[in-house]
């Protein structure tokens, strides 16, 4: 096996500056009001890792405290190990600040190594993280040598060799001696009283603690050392279990400081949508919908919902939709939290390309335009006309939205037929019974019927009696004086009046 430790040293800070482009001064502090971590401007100022807090906002009045919140750091971890789906469908949570994939399966899809890793740094930036990566064939050491900053083992066997008697294997495992014996608390694998005591020892690194004797290290209670050391060689056994990809999105961003303005709220957007297309592209889906939540804090959020016009998993399509709506859009208030819900993934439509292109290019550009003025003008302002399965005229049809499916009576006969290949066209009326205008009126207009000439035979419509709004008429093709082209009718009820209800073109 072949493990990638993905480390985040620093998730509790980039769990808030993720959404900026340049984080403000800005201070992570732990429950006993010290600092954490800092931020680049931060740090600028001399703001370090262990500070009071008070002894902080000497050195920089203007520094931003932030309280450490685990809970979005496990958020924050679990949408990482969603997005990192794409690359190998193995991932483990390492305590509360890895993400461990097994790749060996995956090496000839991607490359090798080096190029799994440099995919995952640049789709990491998309992100708004920085991690460090290591790469052993255990989970543990690959943690080690990240957390060391230590080369990945590029010299490591990318198949699953016996790893004693390899050479490679032993070139790895002579890369974990020098590494210091503080990496044995991570994972909690060692408590800081066994420590103190190899400390007390005269132990620095992982190489000496290796050439002691186990019966020795046992009488003395580190045993617990031990057995990290051989879990991360591969010497013990270190099952883990896999991550589990939810089955809809719903993951947020918090800002540093609250904003306004539409552009820097489509910046942290986006950091959600790349995450997004990740979690579709590992699952083969796309959506066709989204929600959008701006938090204000104590105030109510503002919650917009996203019509694609077509299903996507394409994040630059995403983030046009939403800068069409930003750019109309006036917030109540600052926004300091962003959260994006996906809910209903549909399967994506995996569609050829040909020699000369993508032949359906034309219908995603139409469905595209439609999104952005739905985006724009809202989707109340653009529909389309749905046909439904009634013969009266006026209730043949209805206003939908366009990103609703079309339910008419066709479809249902066309699928229940079979594929179109295998259907023959019907043929054209002999009479003109069946015909309709594009001109429907609202409502029929009375009218006088010695002005009309009769073209063809009638056609009856006798329906409604179910719903309370029965229809008894005969239809006919006629022509007025004015010579156009109508579409008229006889009320068969009392006390038999004549209307048109259309006109042709």
């Amino acid at each position: 096996m072949l493990w990638l430790a993905i480390l985040l040293p620093a998730l509790s800070l980039q769990v808030f500056t993720r959404g900026v482009r340049a984080a403000p001064p800005l201070a992570v502090l732990s429950p006993r009001g010290r600092v954490l971590a800092a931020s680049a401007a931060a740090s600028a100022a001399g703001i370090e890792p262990g500070q009071r807090a008070a002894s902080a906002l000497a050195l920089l009045p203007e520094l931003r405290l932030q309280p450490r919140e685990p809970a979005r750091e496990a958020e924050a971890l679990a949408e990482i190990a969603t997005w990192a789906g794409r690359f190998s469908p193995r991932i483990s949570l390492s305590a509360a600040d890895a993400v461990l994939l097994e790749i060996s399966s995956c090496l000839r899809l991607f490359g090798g190594t080096a190029q799994i890793e440099s995919a995952l740094r640049e789709g990491l930036a998309e992100l708004g993280f920085t991690a460090l990566l290591g790469c052993a064939p255990t989970p543990l050491a690959a943690r080690w040598l990240a957390r060391a900053a230590a080369p990945s083992a590029l010299s490591c066997p990318p198949t699953d060799a016996a790893l004693p008697t390899d050479a490679a294997g032993q070139d790895w495992r002579a890369a974990l001696d020098p590494l210091p014996l503080e990496l044995l608390s991570d994972e909690d694998a060692c408590d800081a009283a066994t420590l103190e005591l190899l400390a007390g020892l005269g132990l620095r690194t992982l190489g000496e603690l290796r050439r002691l004797p186990p019966a020795g290290l046992a009488r003395r209670g580190a045993q617990a050392a031990a057995r990290a050391l051989a879990r991360a060689r591969g010497e013990l056994a270190d099952p883990r279990p896999w991550f589990e990809a939810p089955l809809r999105f719903h993951h947020g961003i918090a800002l540093p400081a609250p904003e306004l303005h539409a552009e820097a709220l489509l910046f942290a957007a986006r950091r959600l949508f790349a995450s997004l297309a990740a979690w579709l592209d590992a699952r083969h889906a796309a959506v066709d919908r989204f929600r959008l939540r701006f938090g204000h804090g104590s105030r109510p959020p503002t919650e917009l919902e996203f019509a694609l016009g077509r299903p996507s998993r394409d994040e630059g399509h995403f983030a046009l939709i939403v800068r069409e709506r930003l750019a109309m859009l006036e917030l109540s208030a600052e926004v300091d939290s962003i959260t994006l819900c996906a809910e209903s993934p549909v399967a994506a439509d995996p569609r050829a390309r040909d020699l000369f292109g993508d032949p359906a290019q034309a219908g995603e550009d139409a469905a595209l335009l439609l999104a952005r003025l739905q985006a724009r003008l809202g989707e109340e302002c653009v529909q389309r006309l749905d046909l439904r399965a009634d013969h009266r005229p006026e209730a043949a049809w209805r206003n939908t939205v366009p990103s609703a499916q079309a339910t008419t009576a066709r479809a249902g006969r066309d699928a229940a037929a079979g594929p179109a290949s295998t259907r023959t066209a019907s043929p054209p009326p002999r009479t003109t019974a069946g015909l309709r205008p594009l001109w429907l009126l609202p409502a029929p207009r009375p009218i006088s019927a010695p002005r009309y000439t009769l073209l063809g035979a009638a056609e009856r419509i006798e329906t409604g009696w179910w719903d309370g709004m029965p229809v008894r008429r005969d239809y006919y093709l006629a022509r007025d004086a004015d010579n156009v082209l109508c579409w008229i009718f006889e009320s068969l009820d009392a006390p038999g009046q004549w209307f048109v209800h259309g006109y042709f073109g």
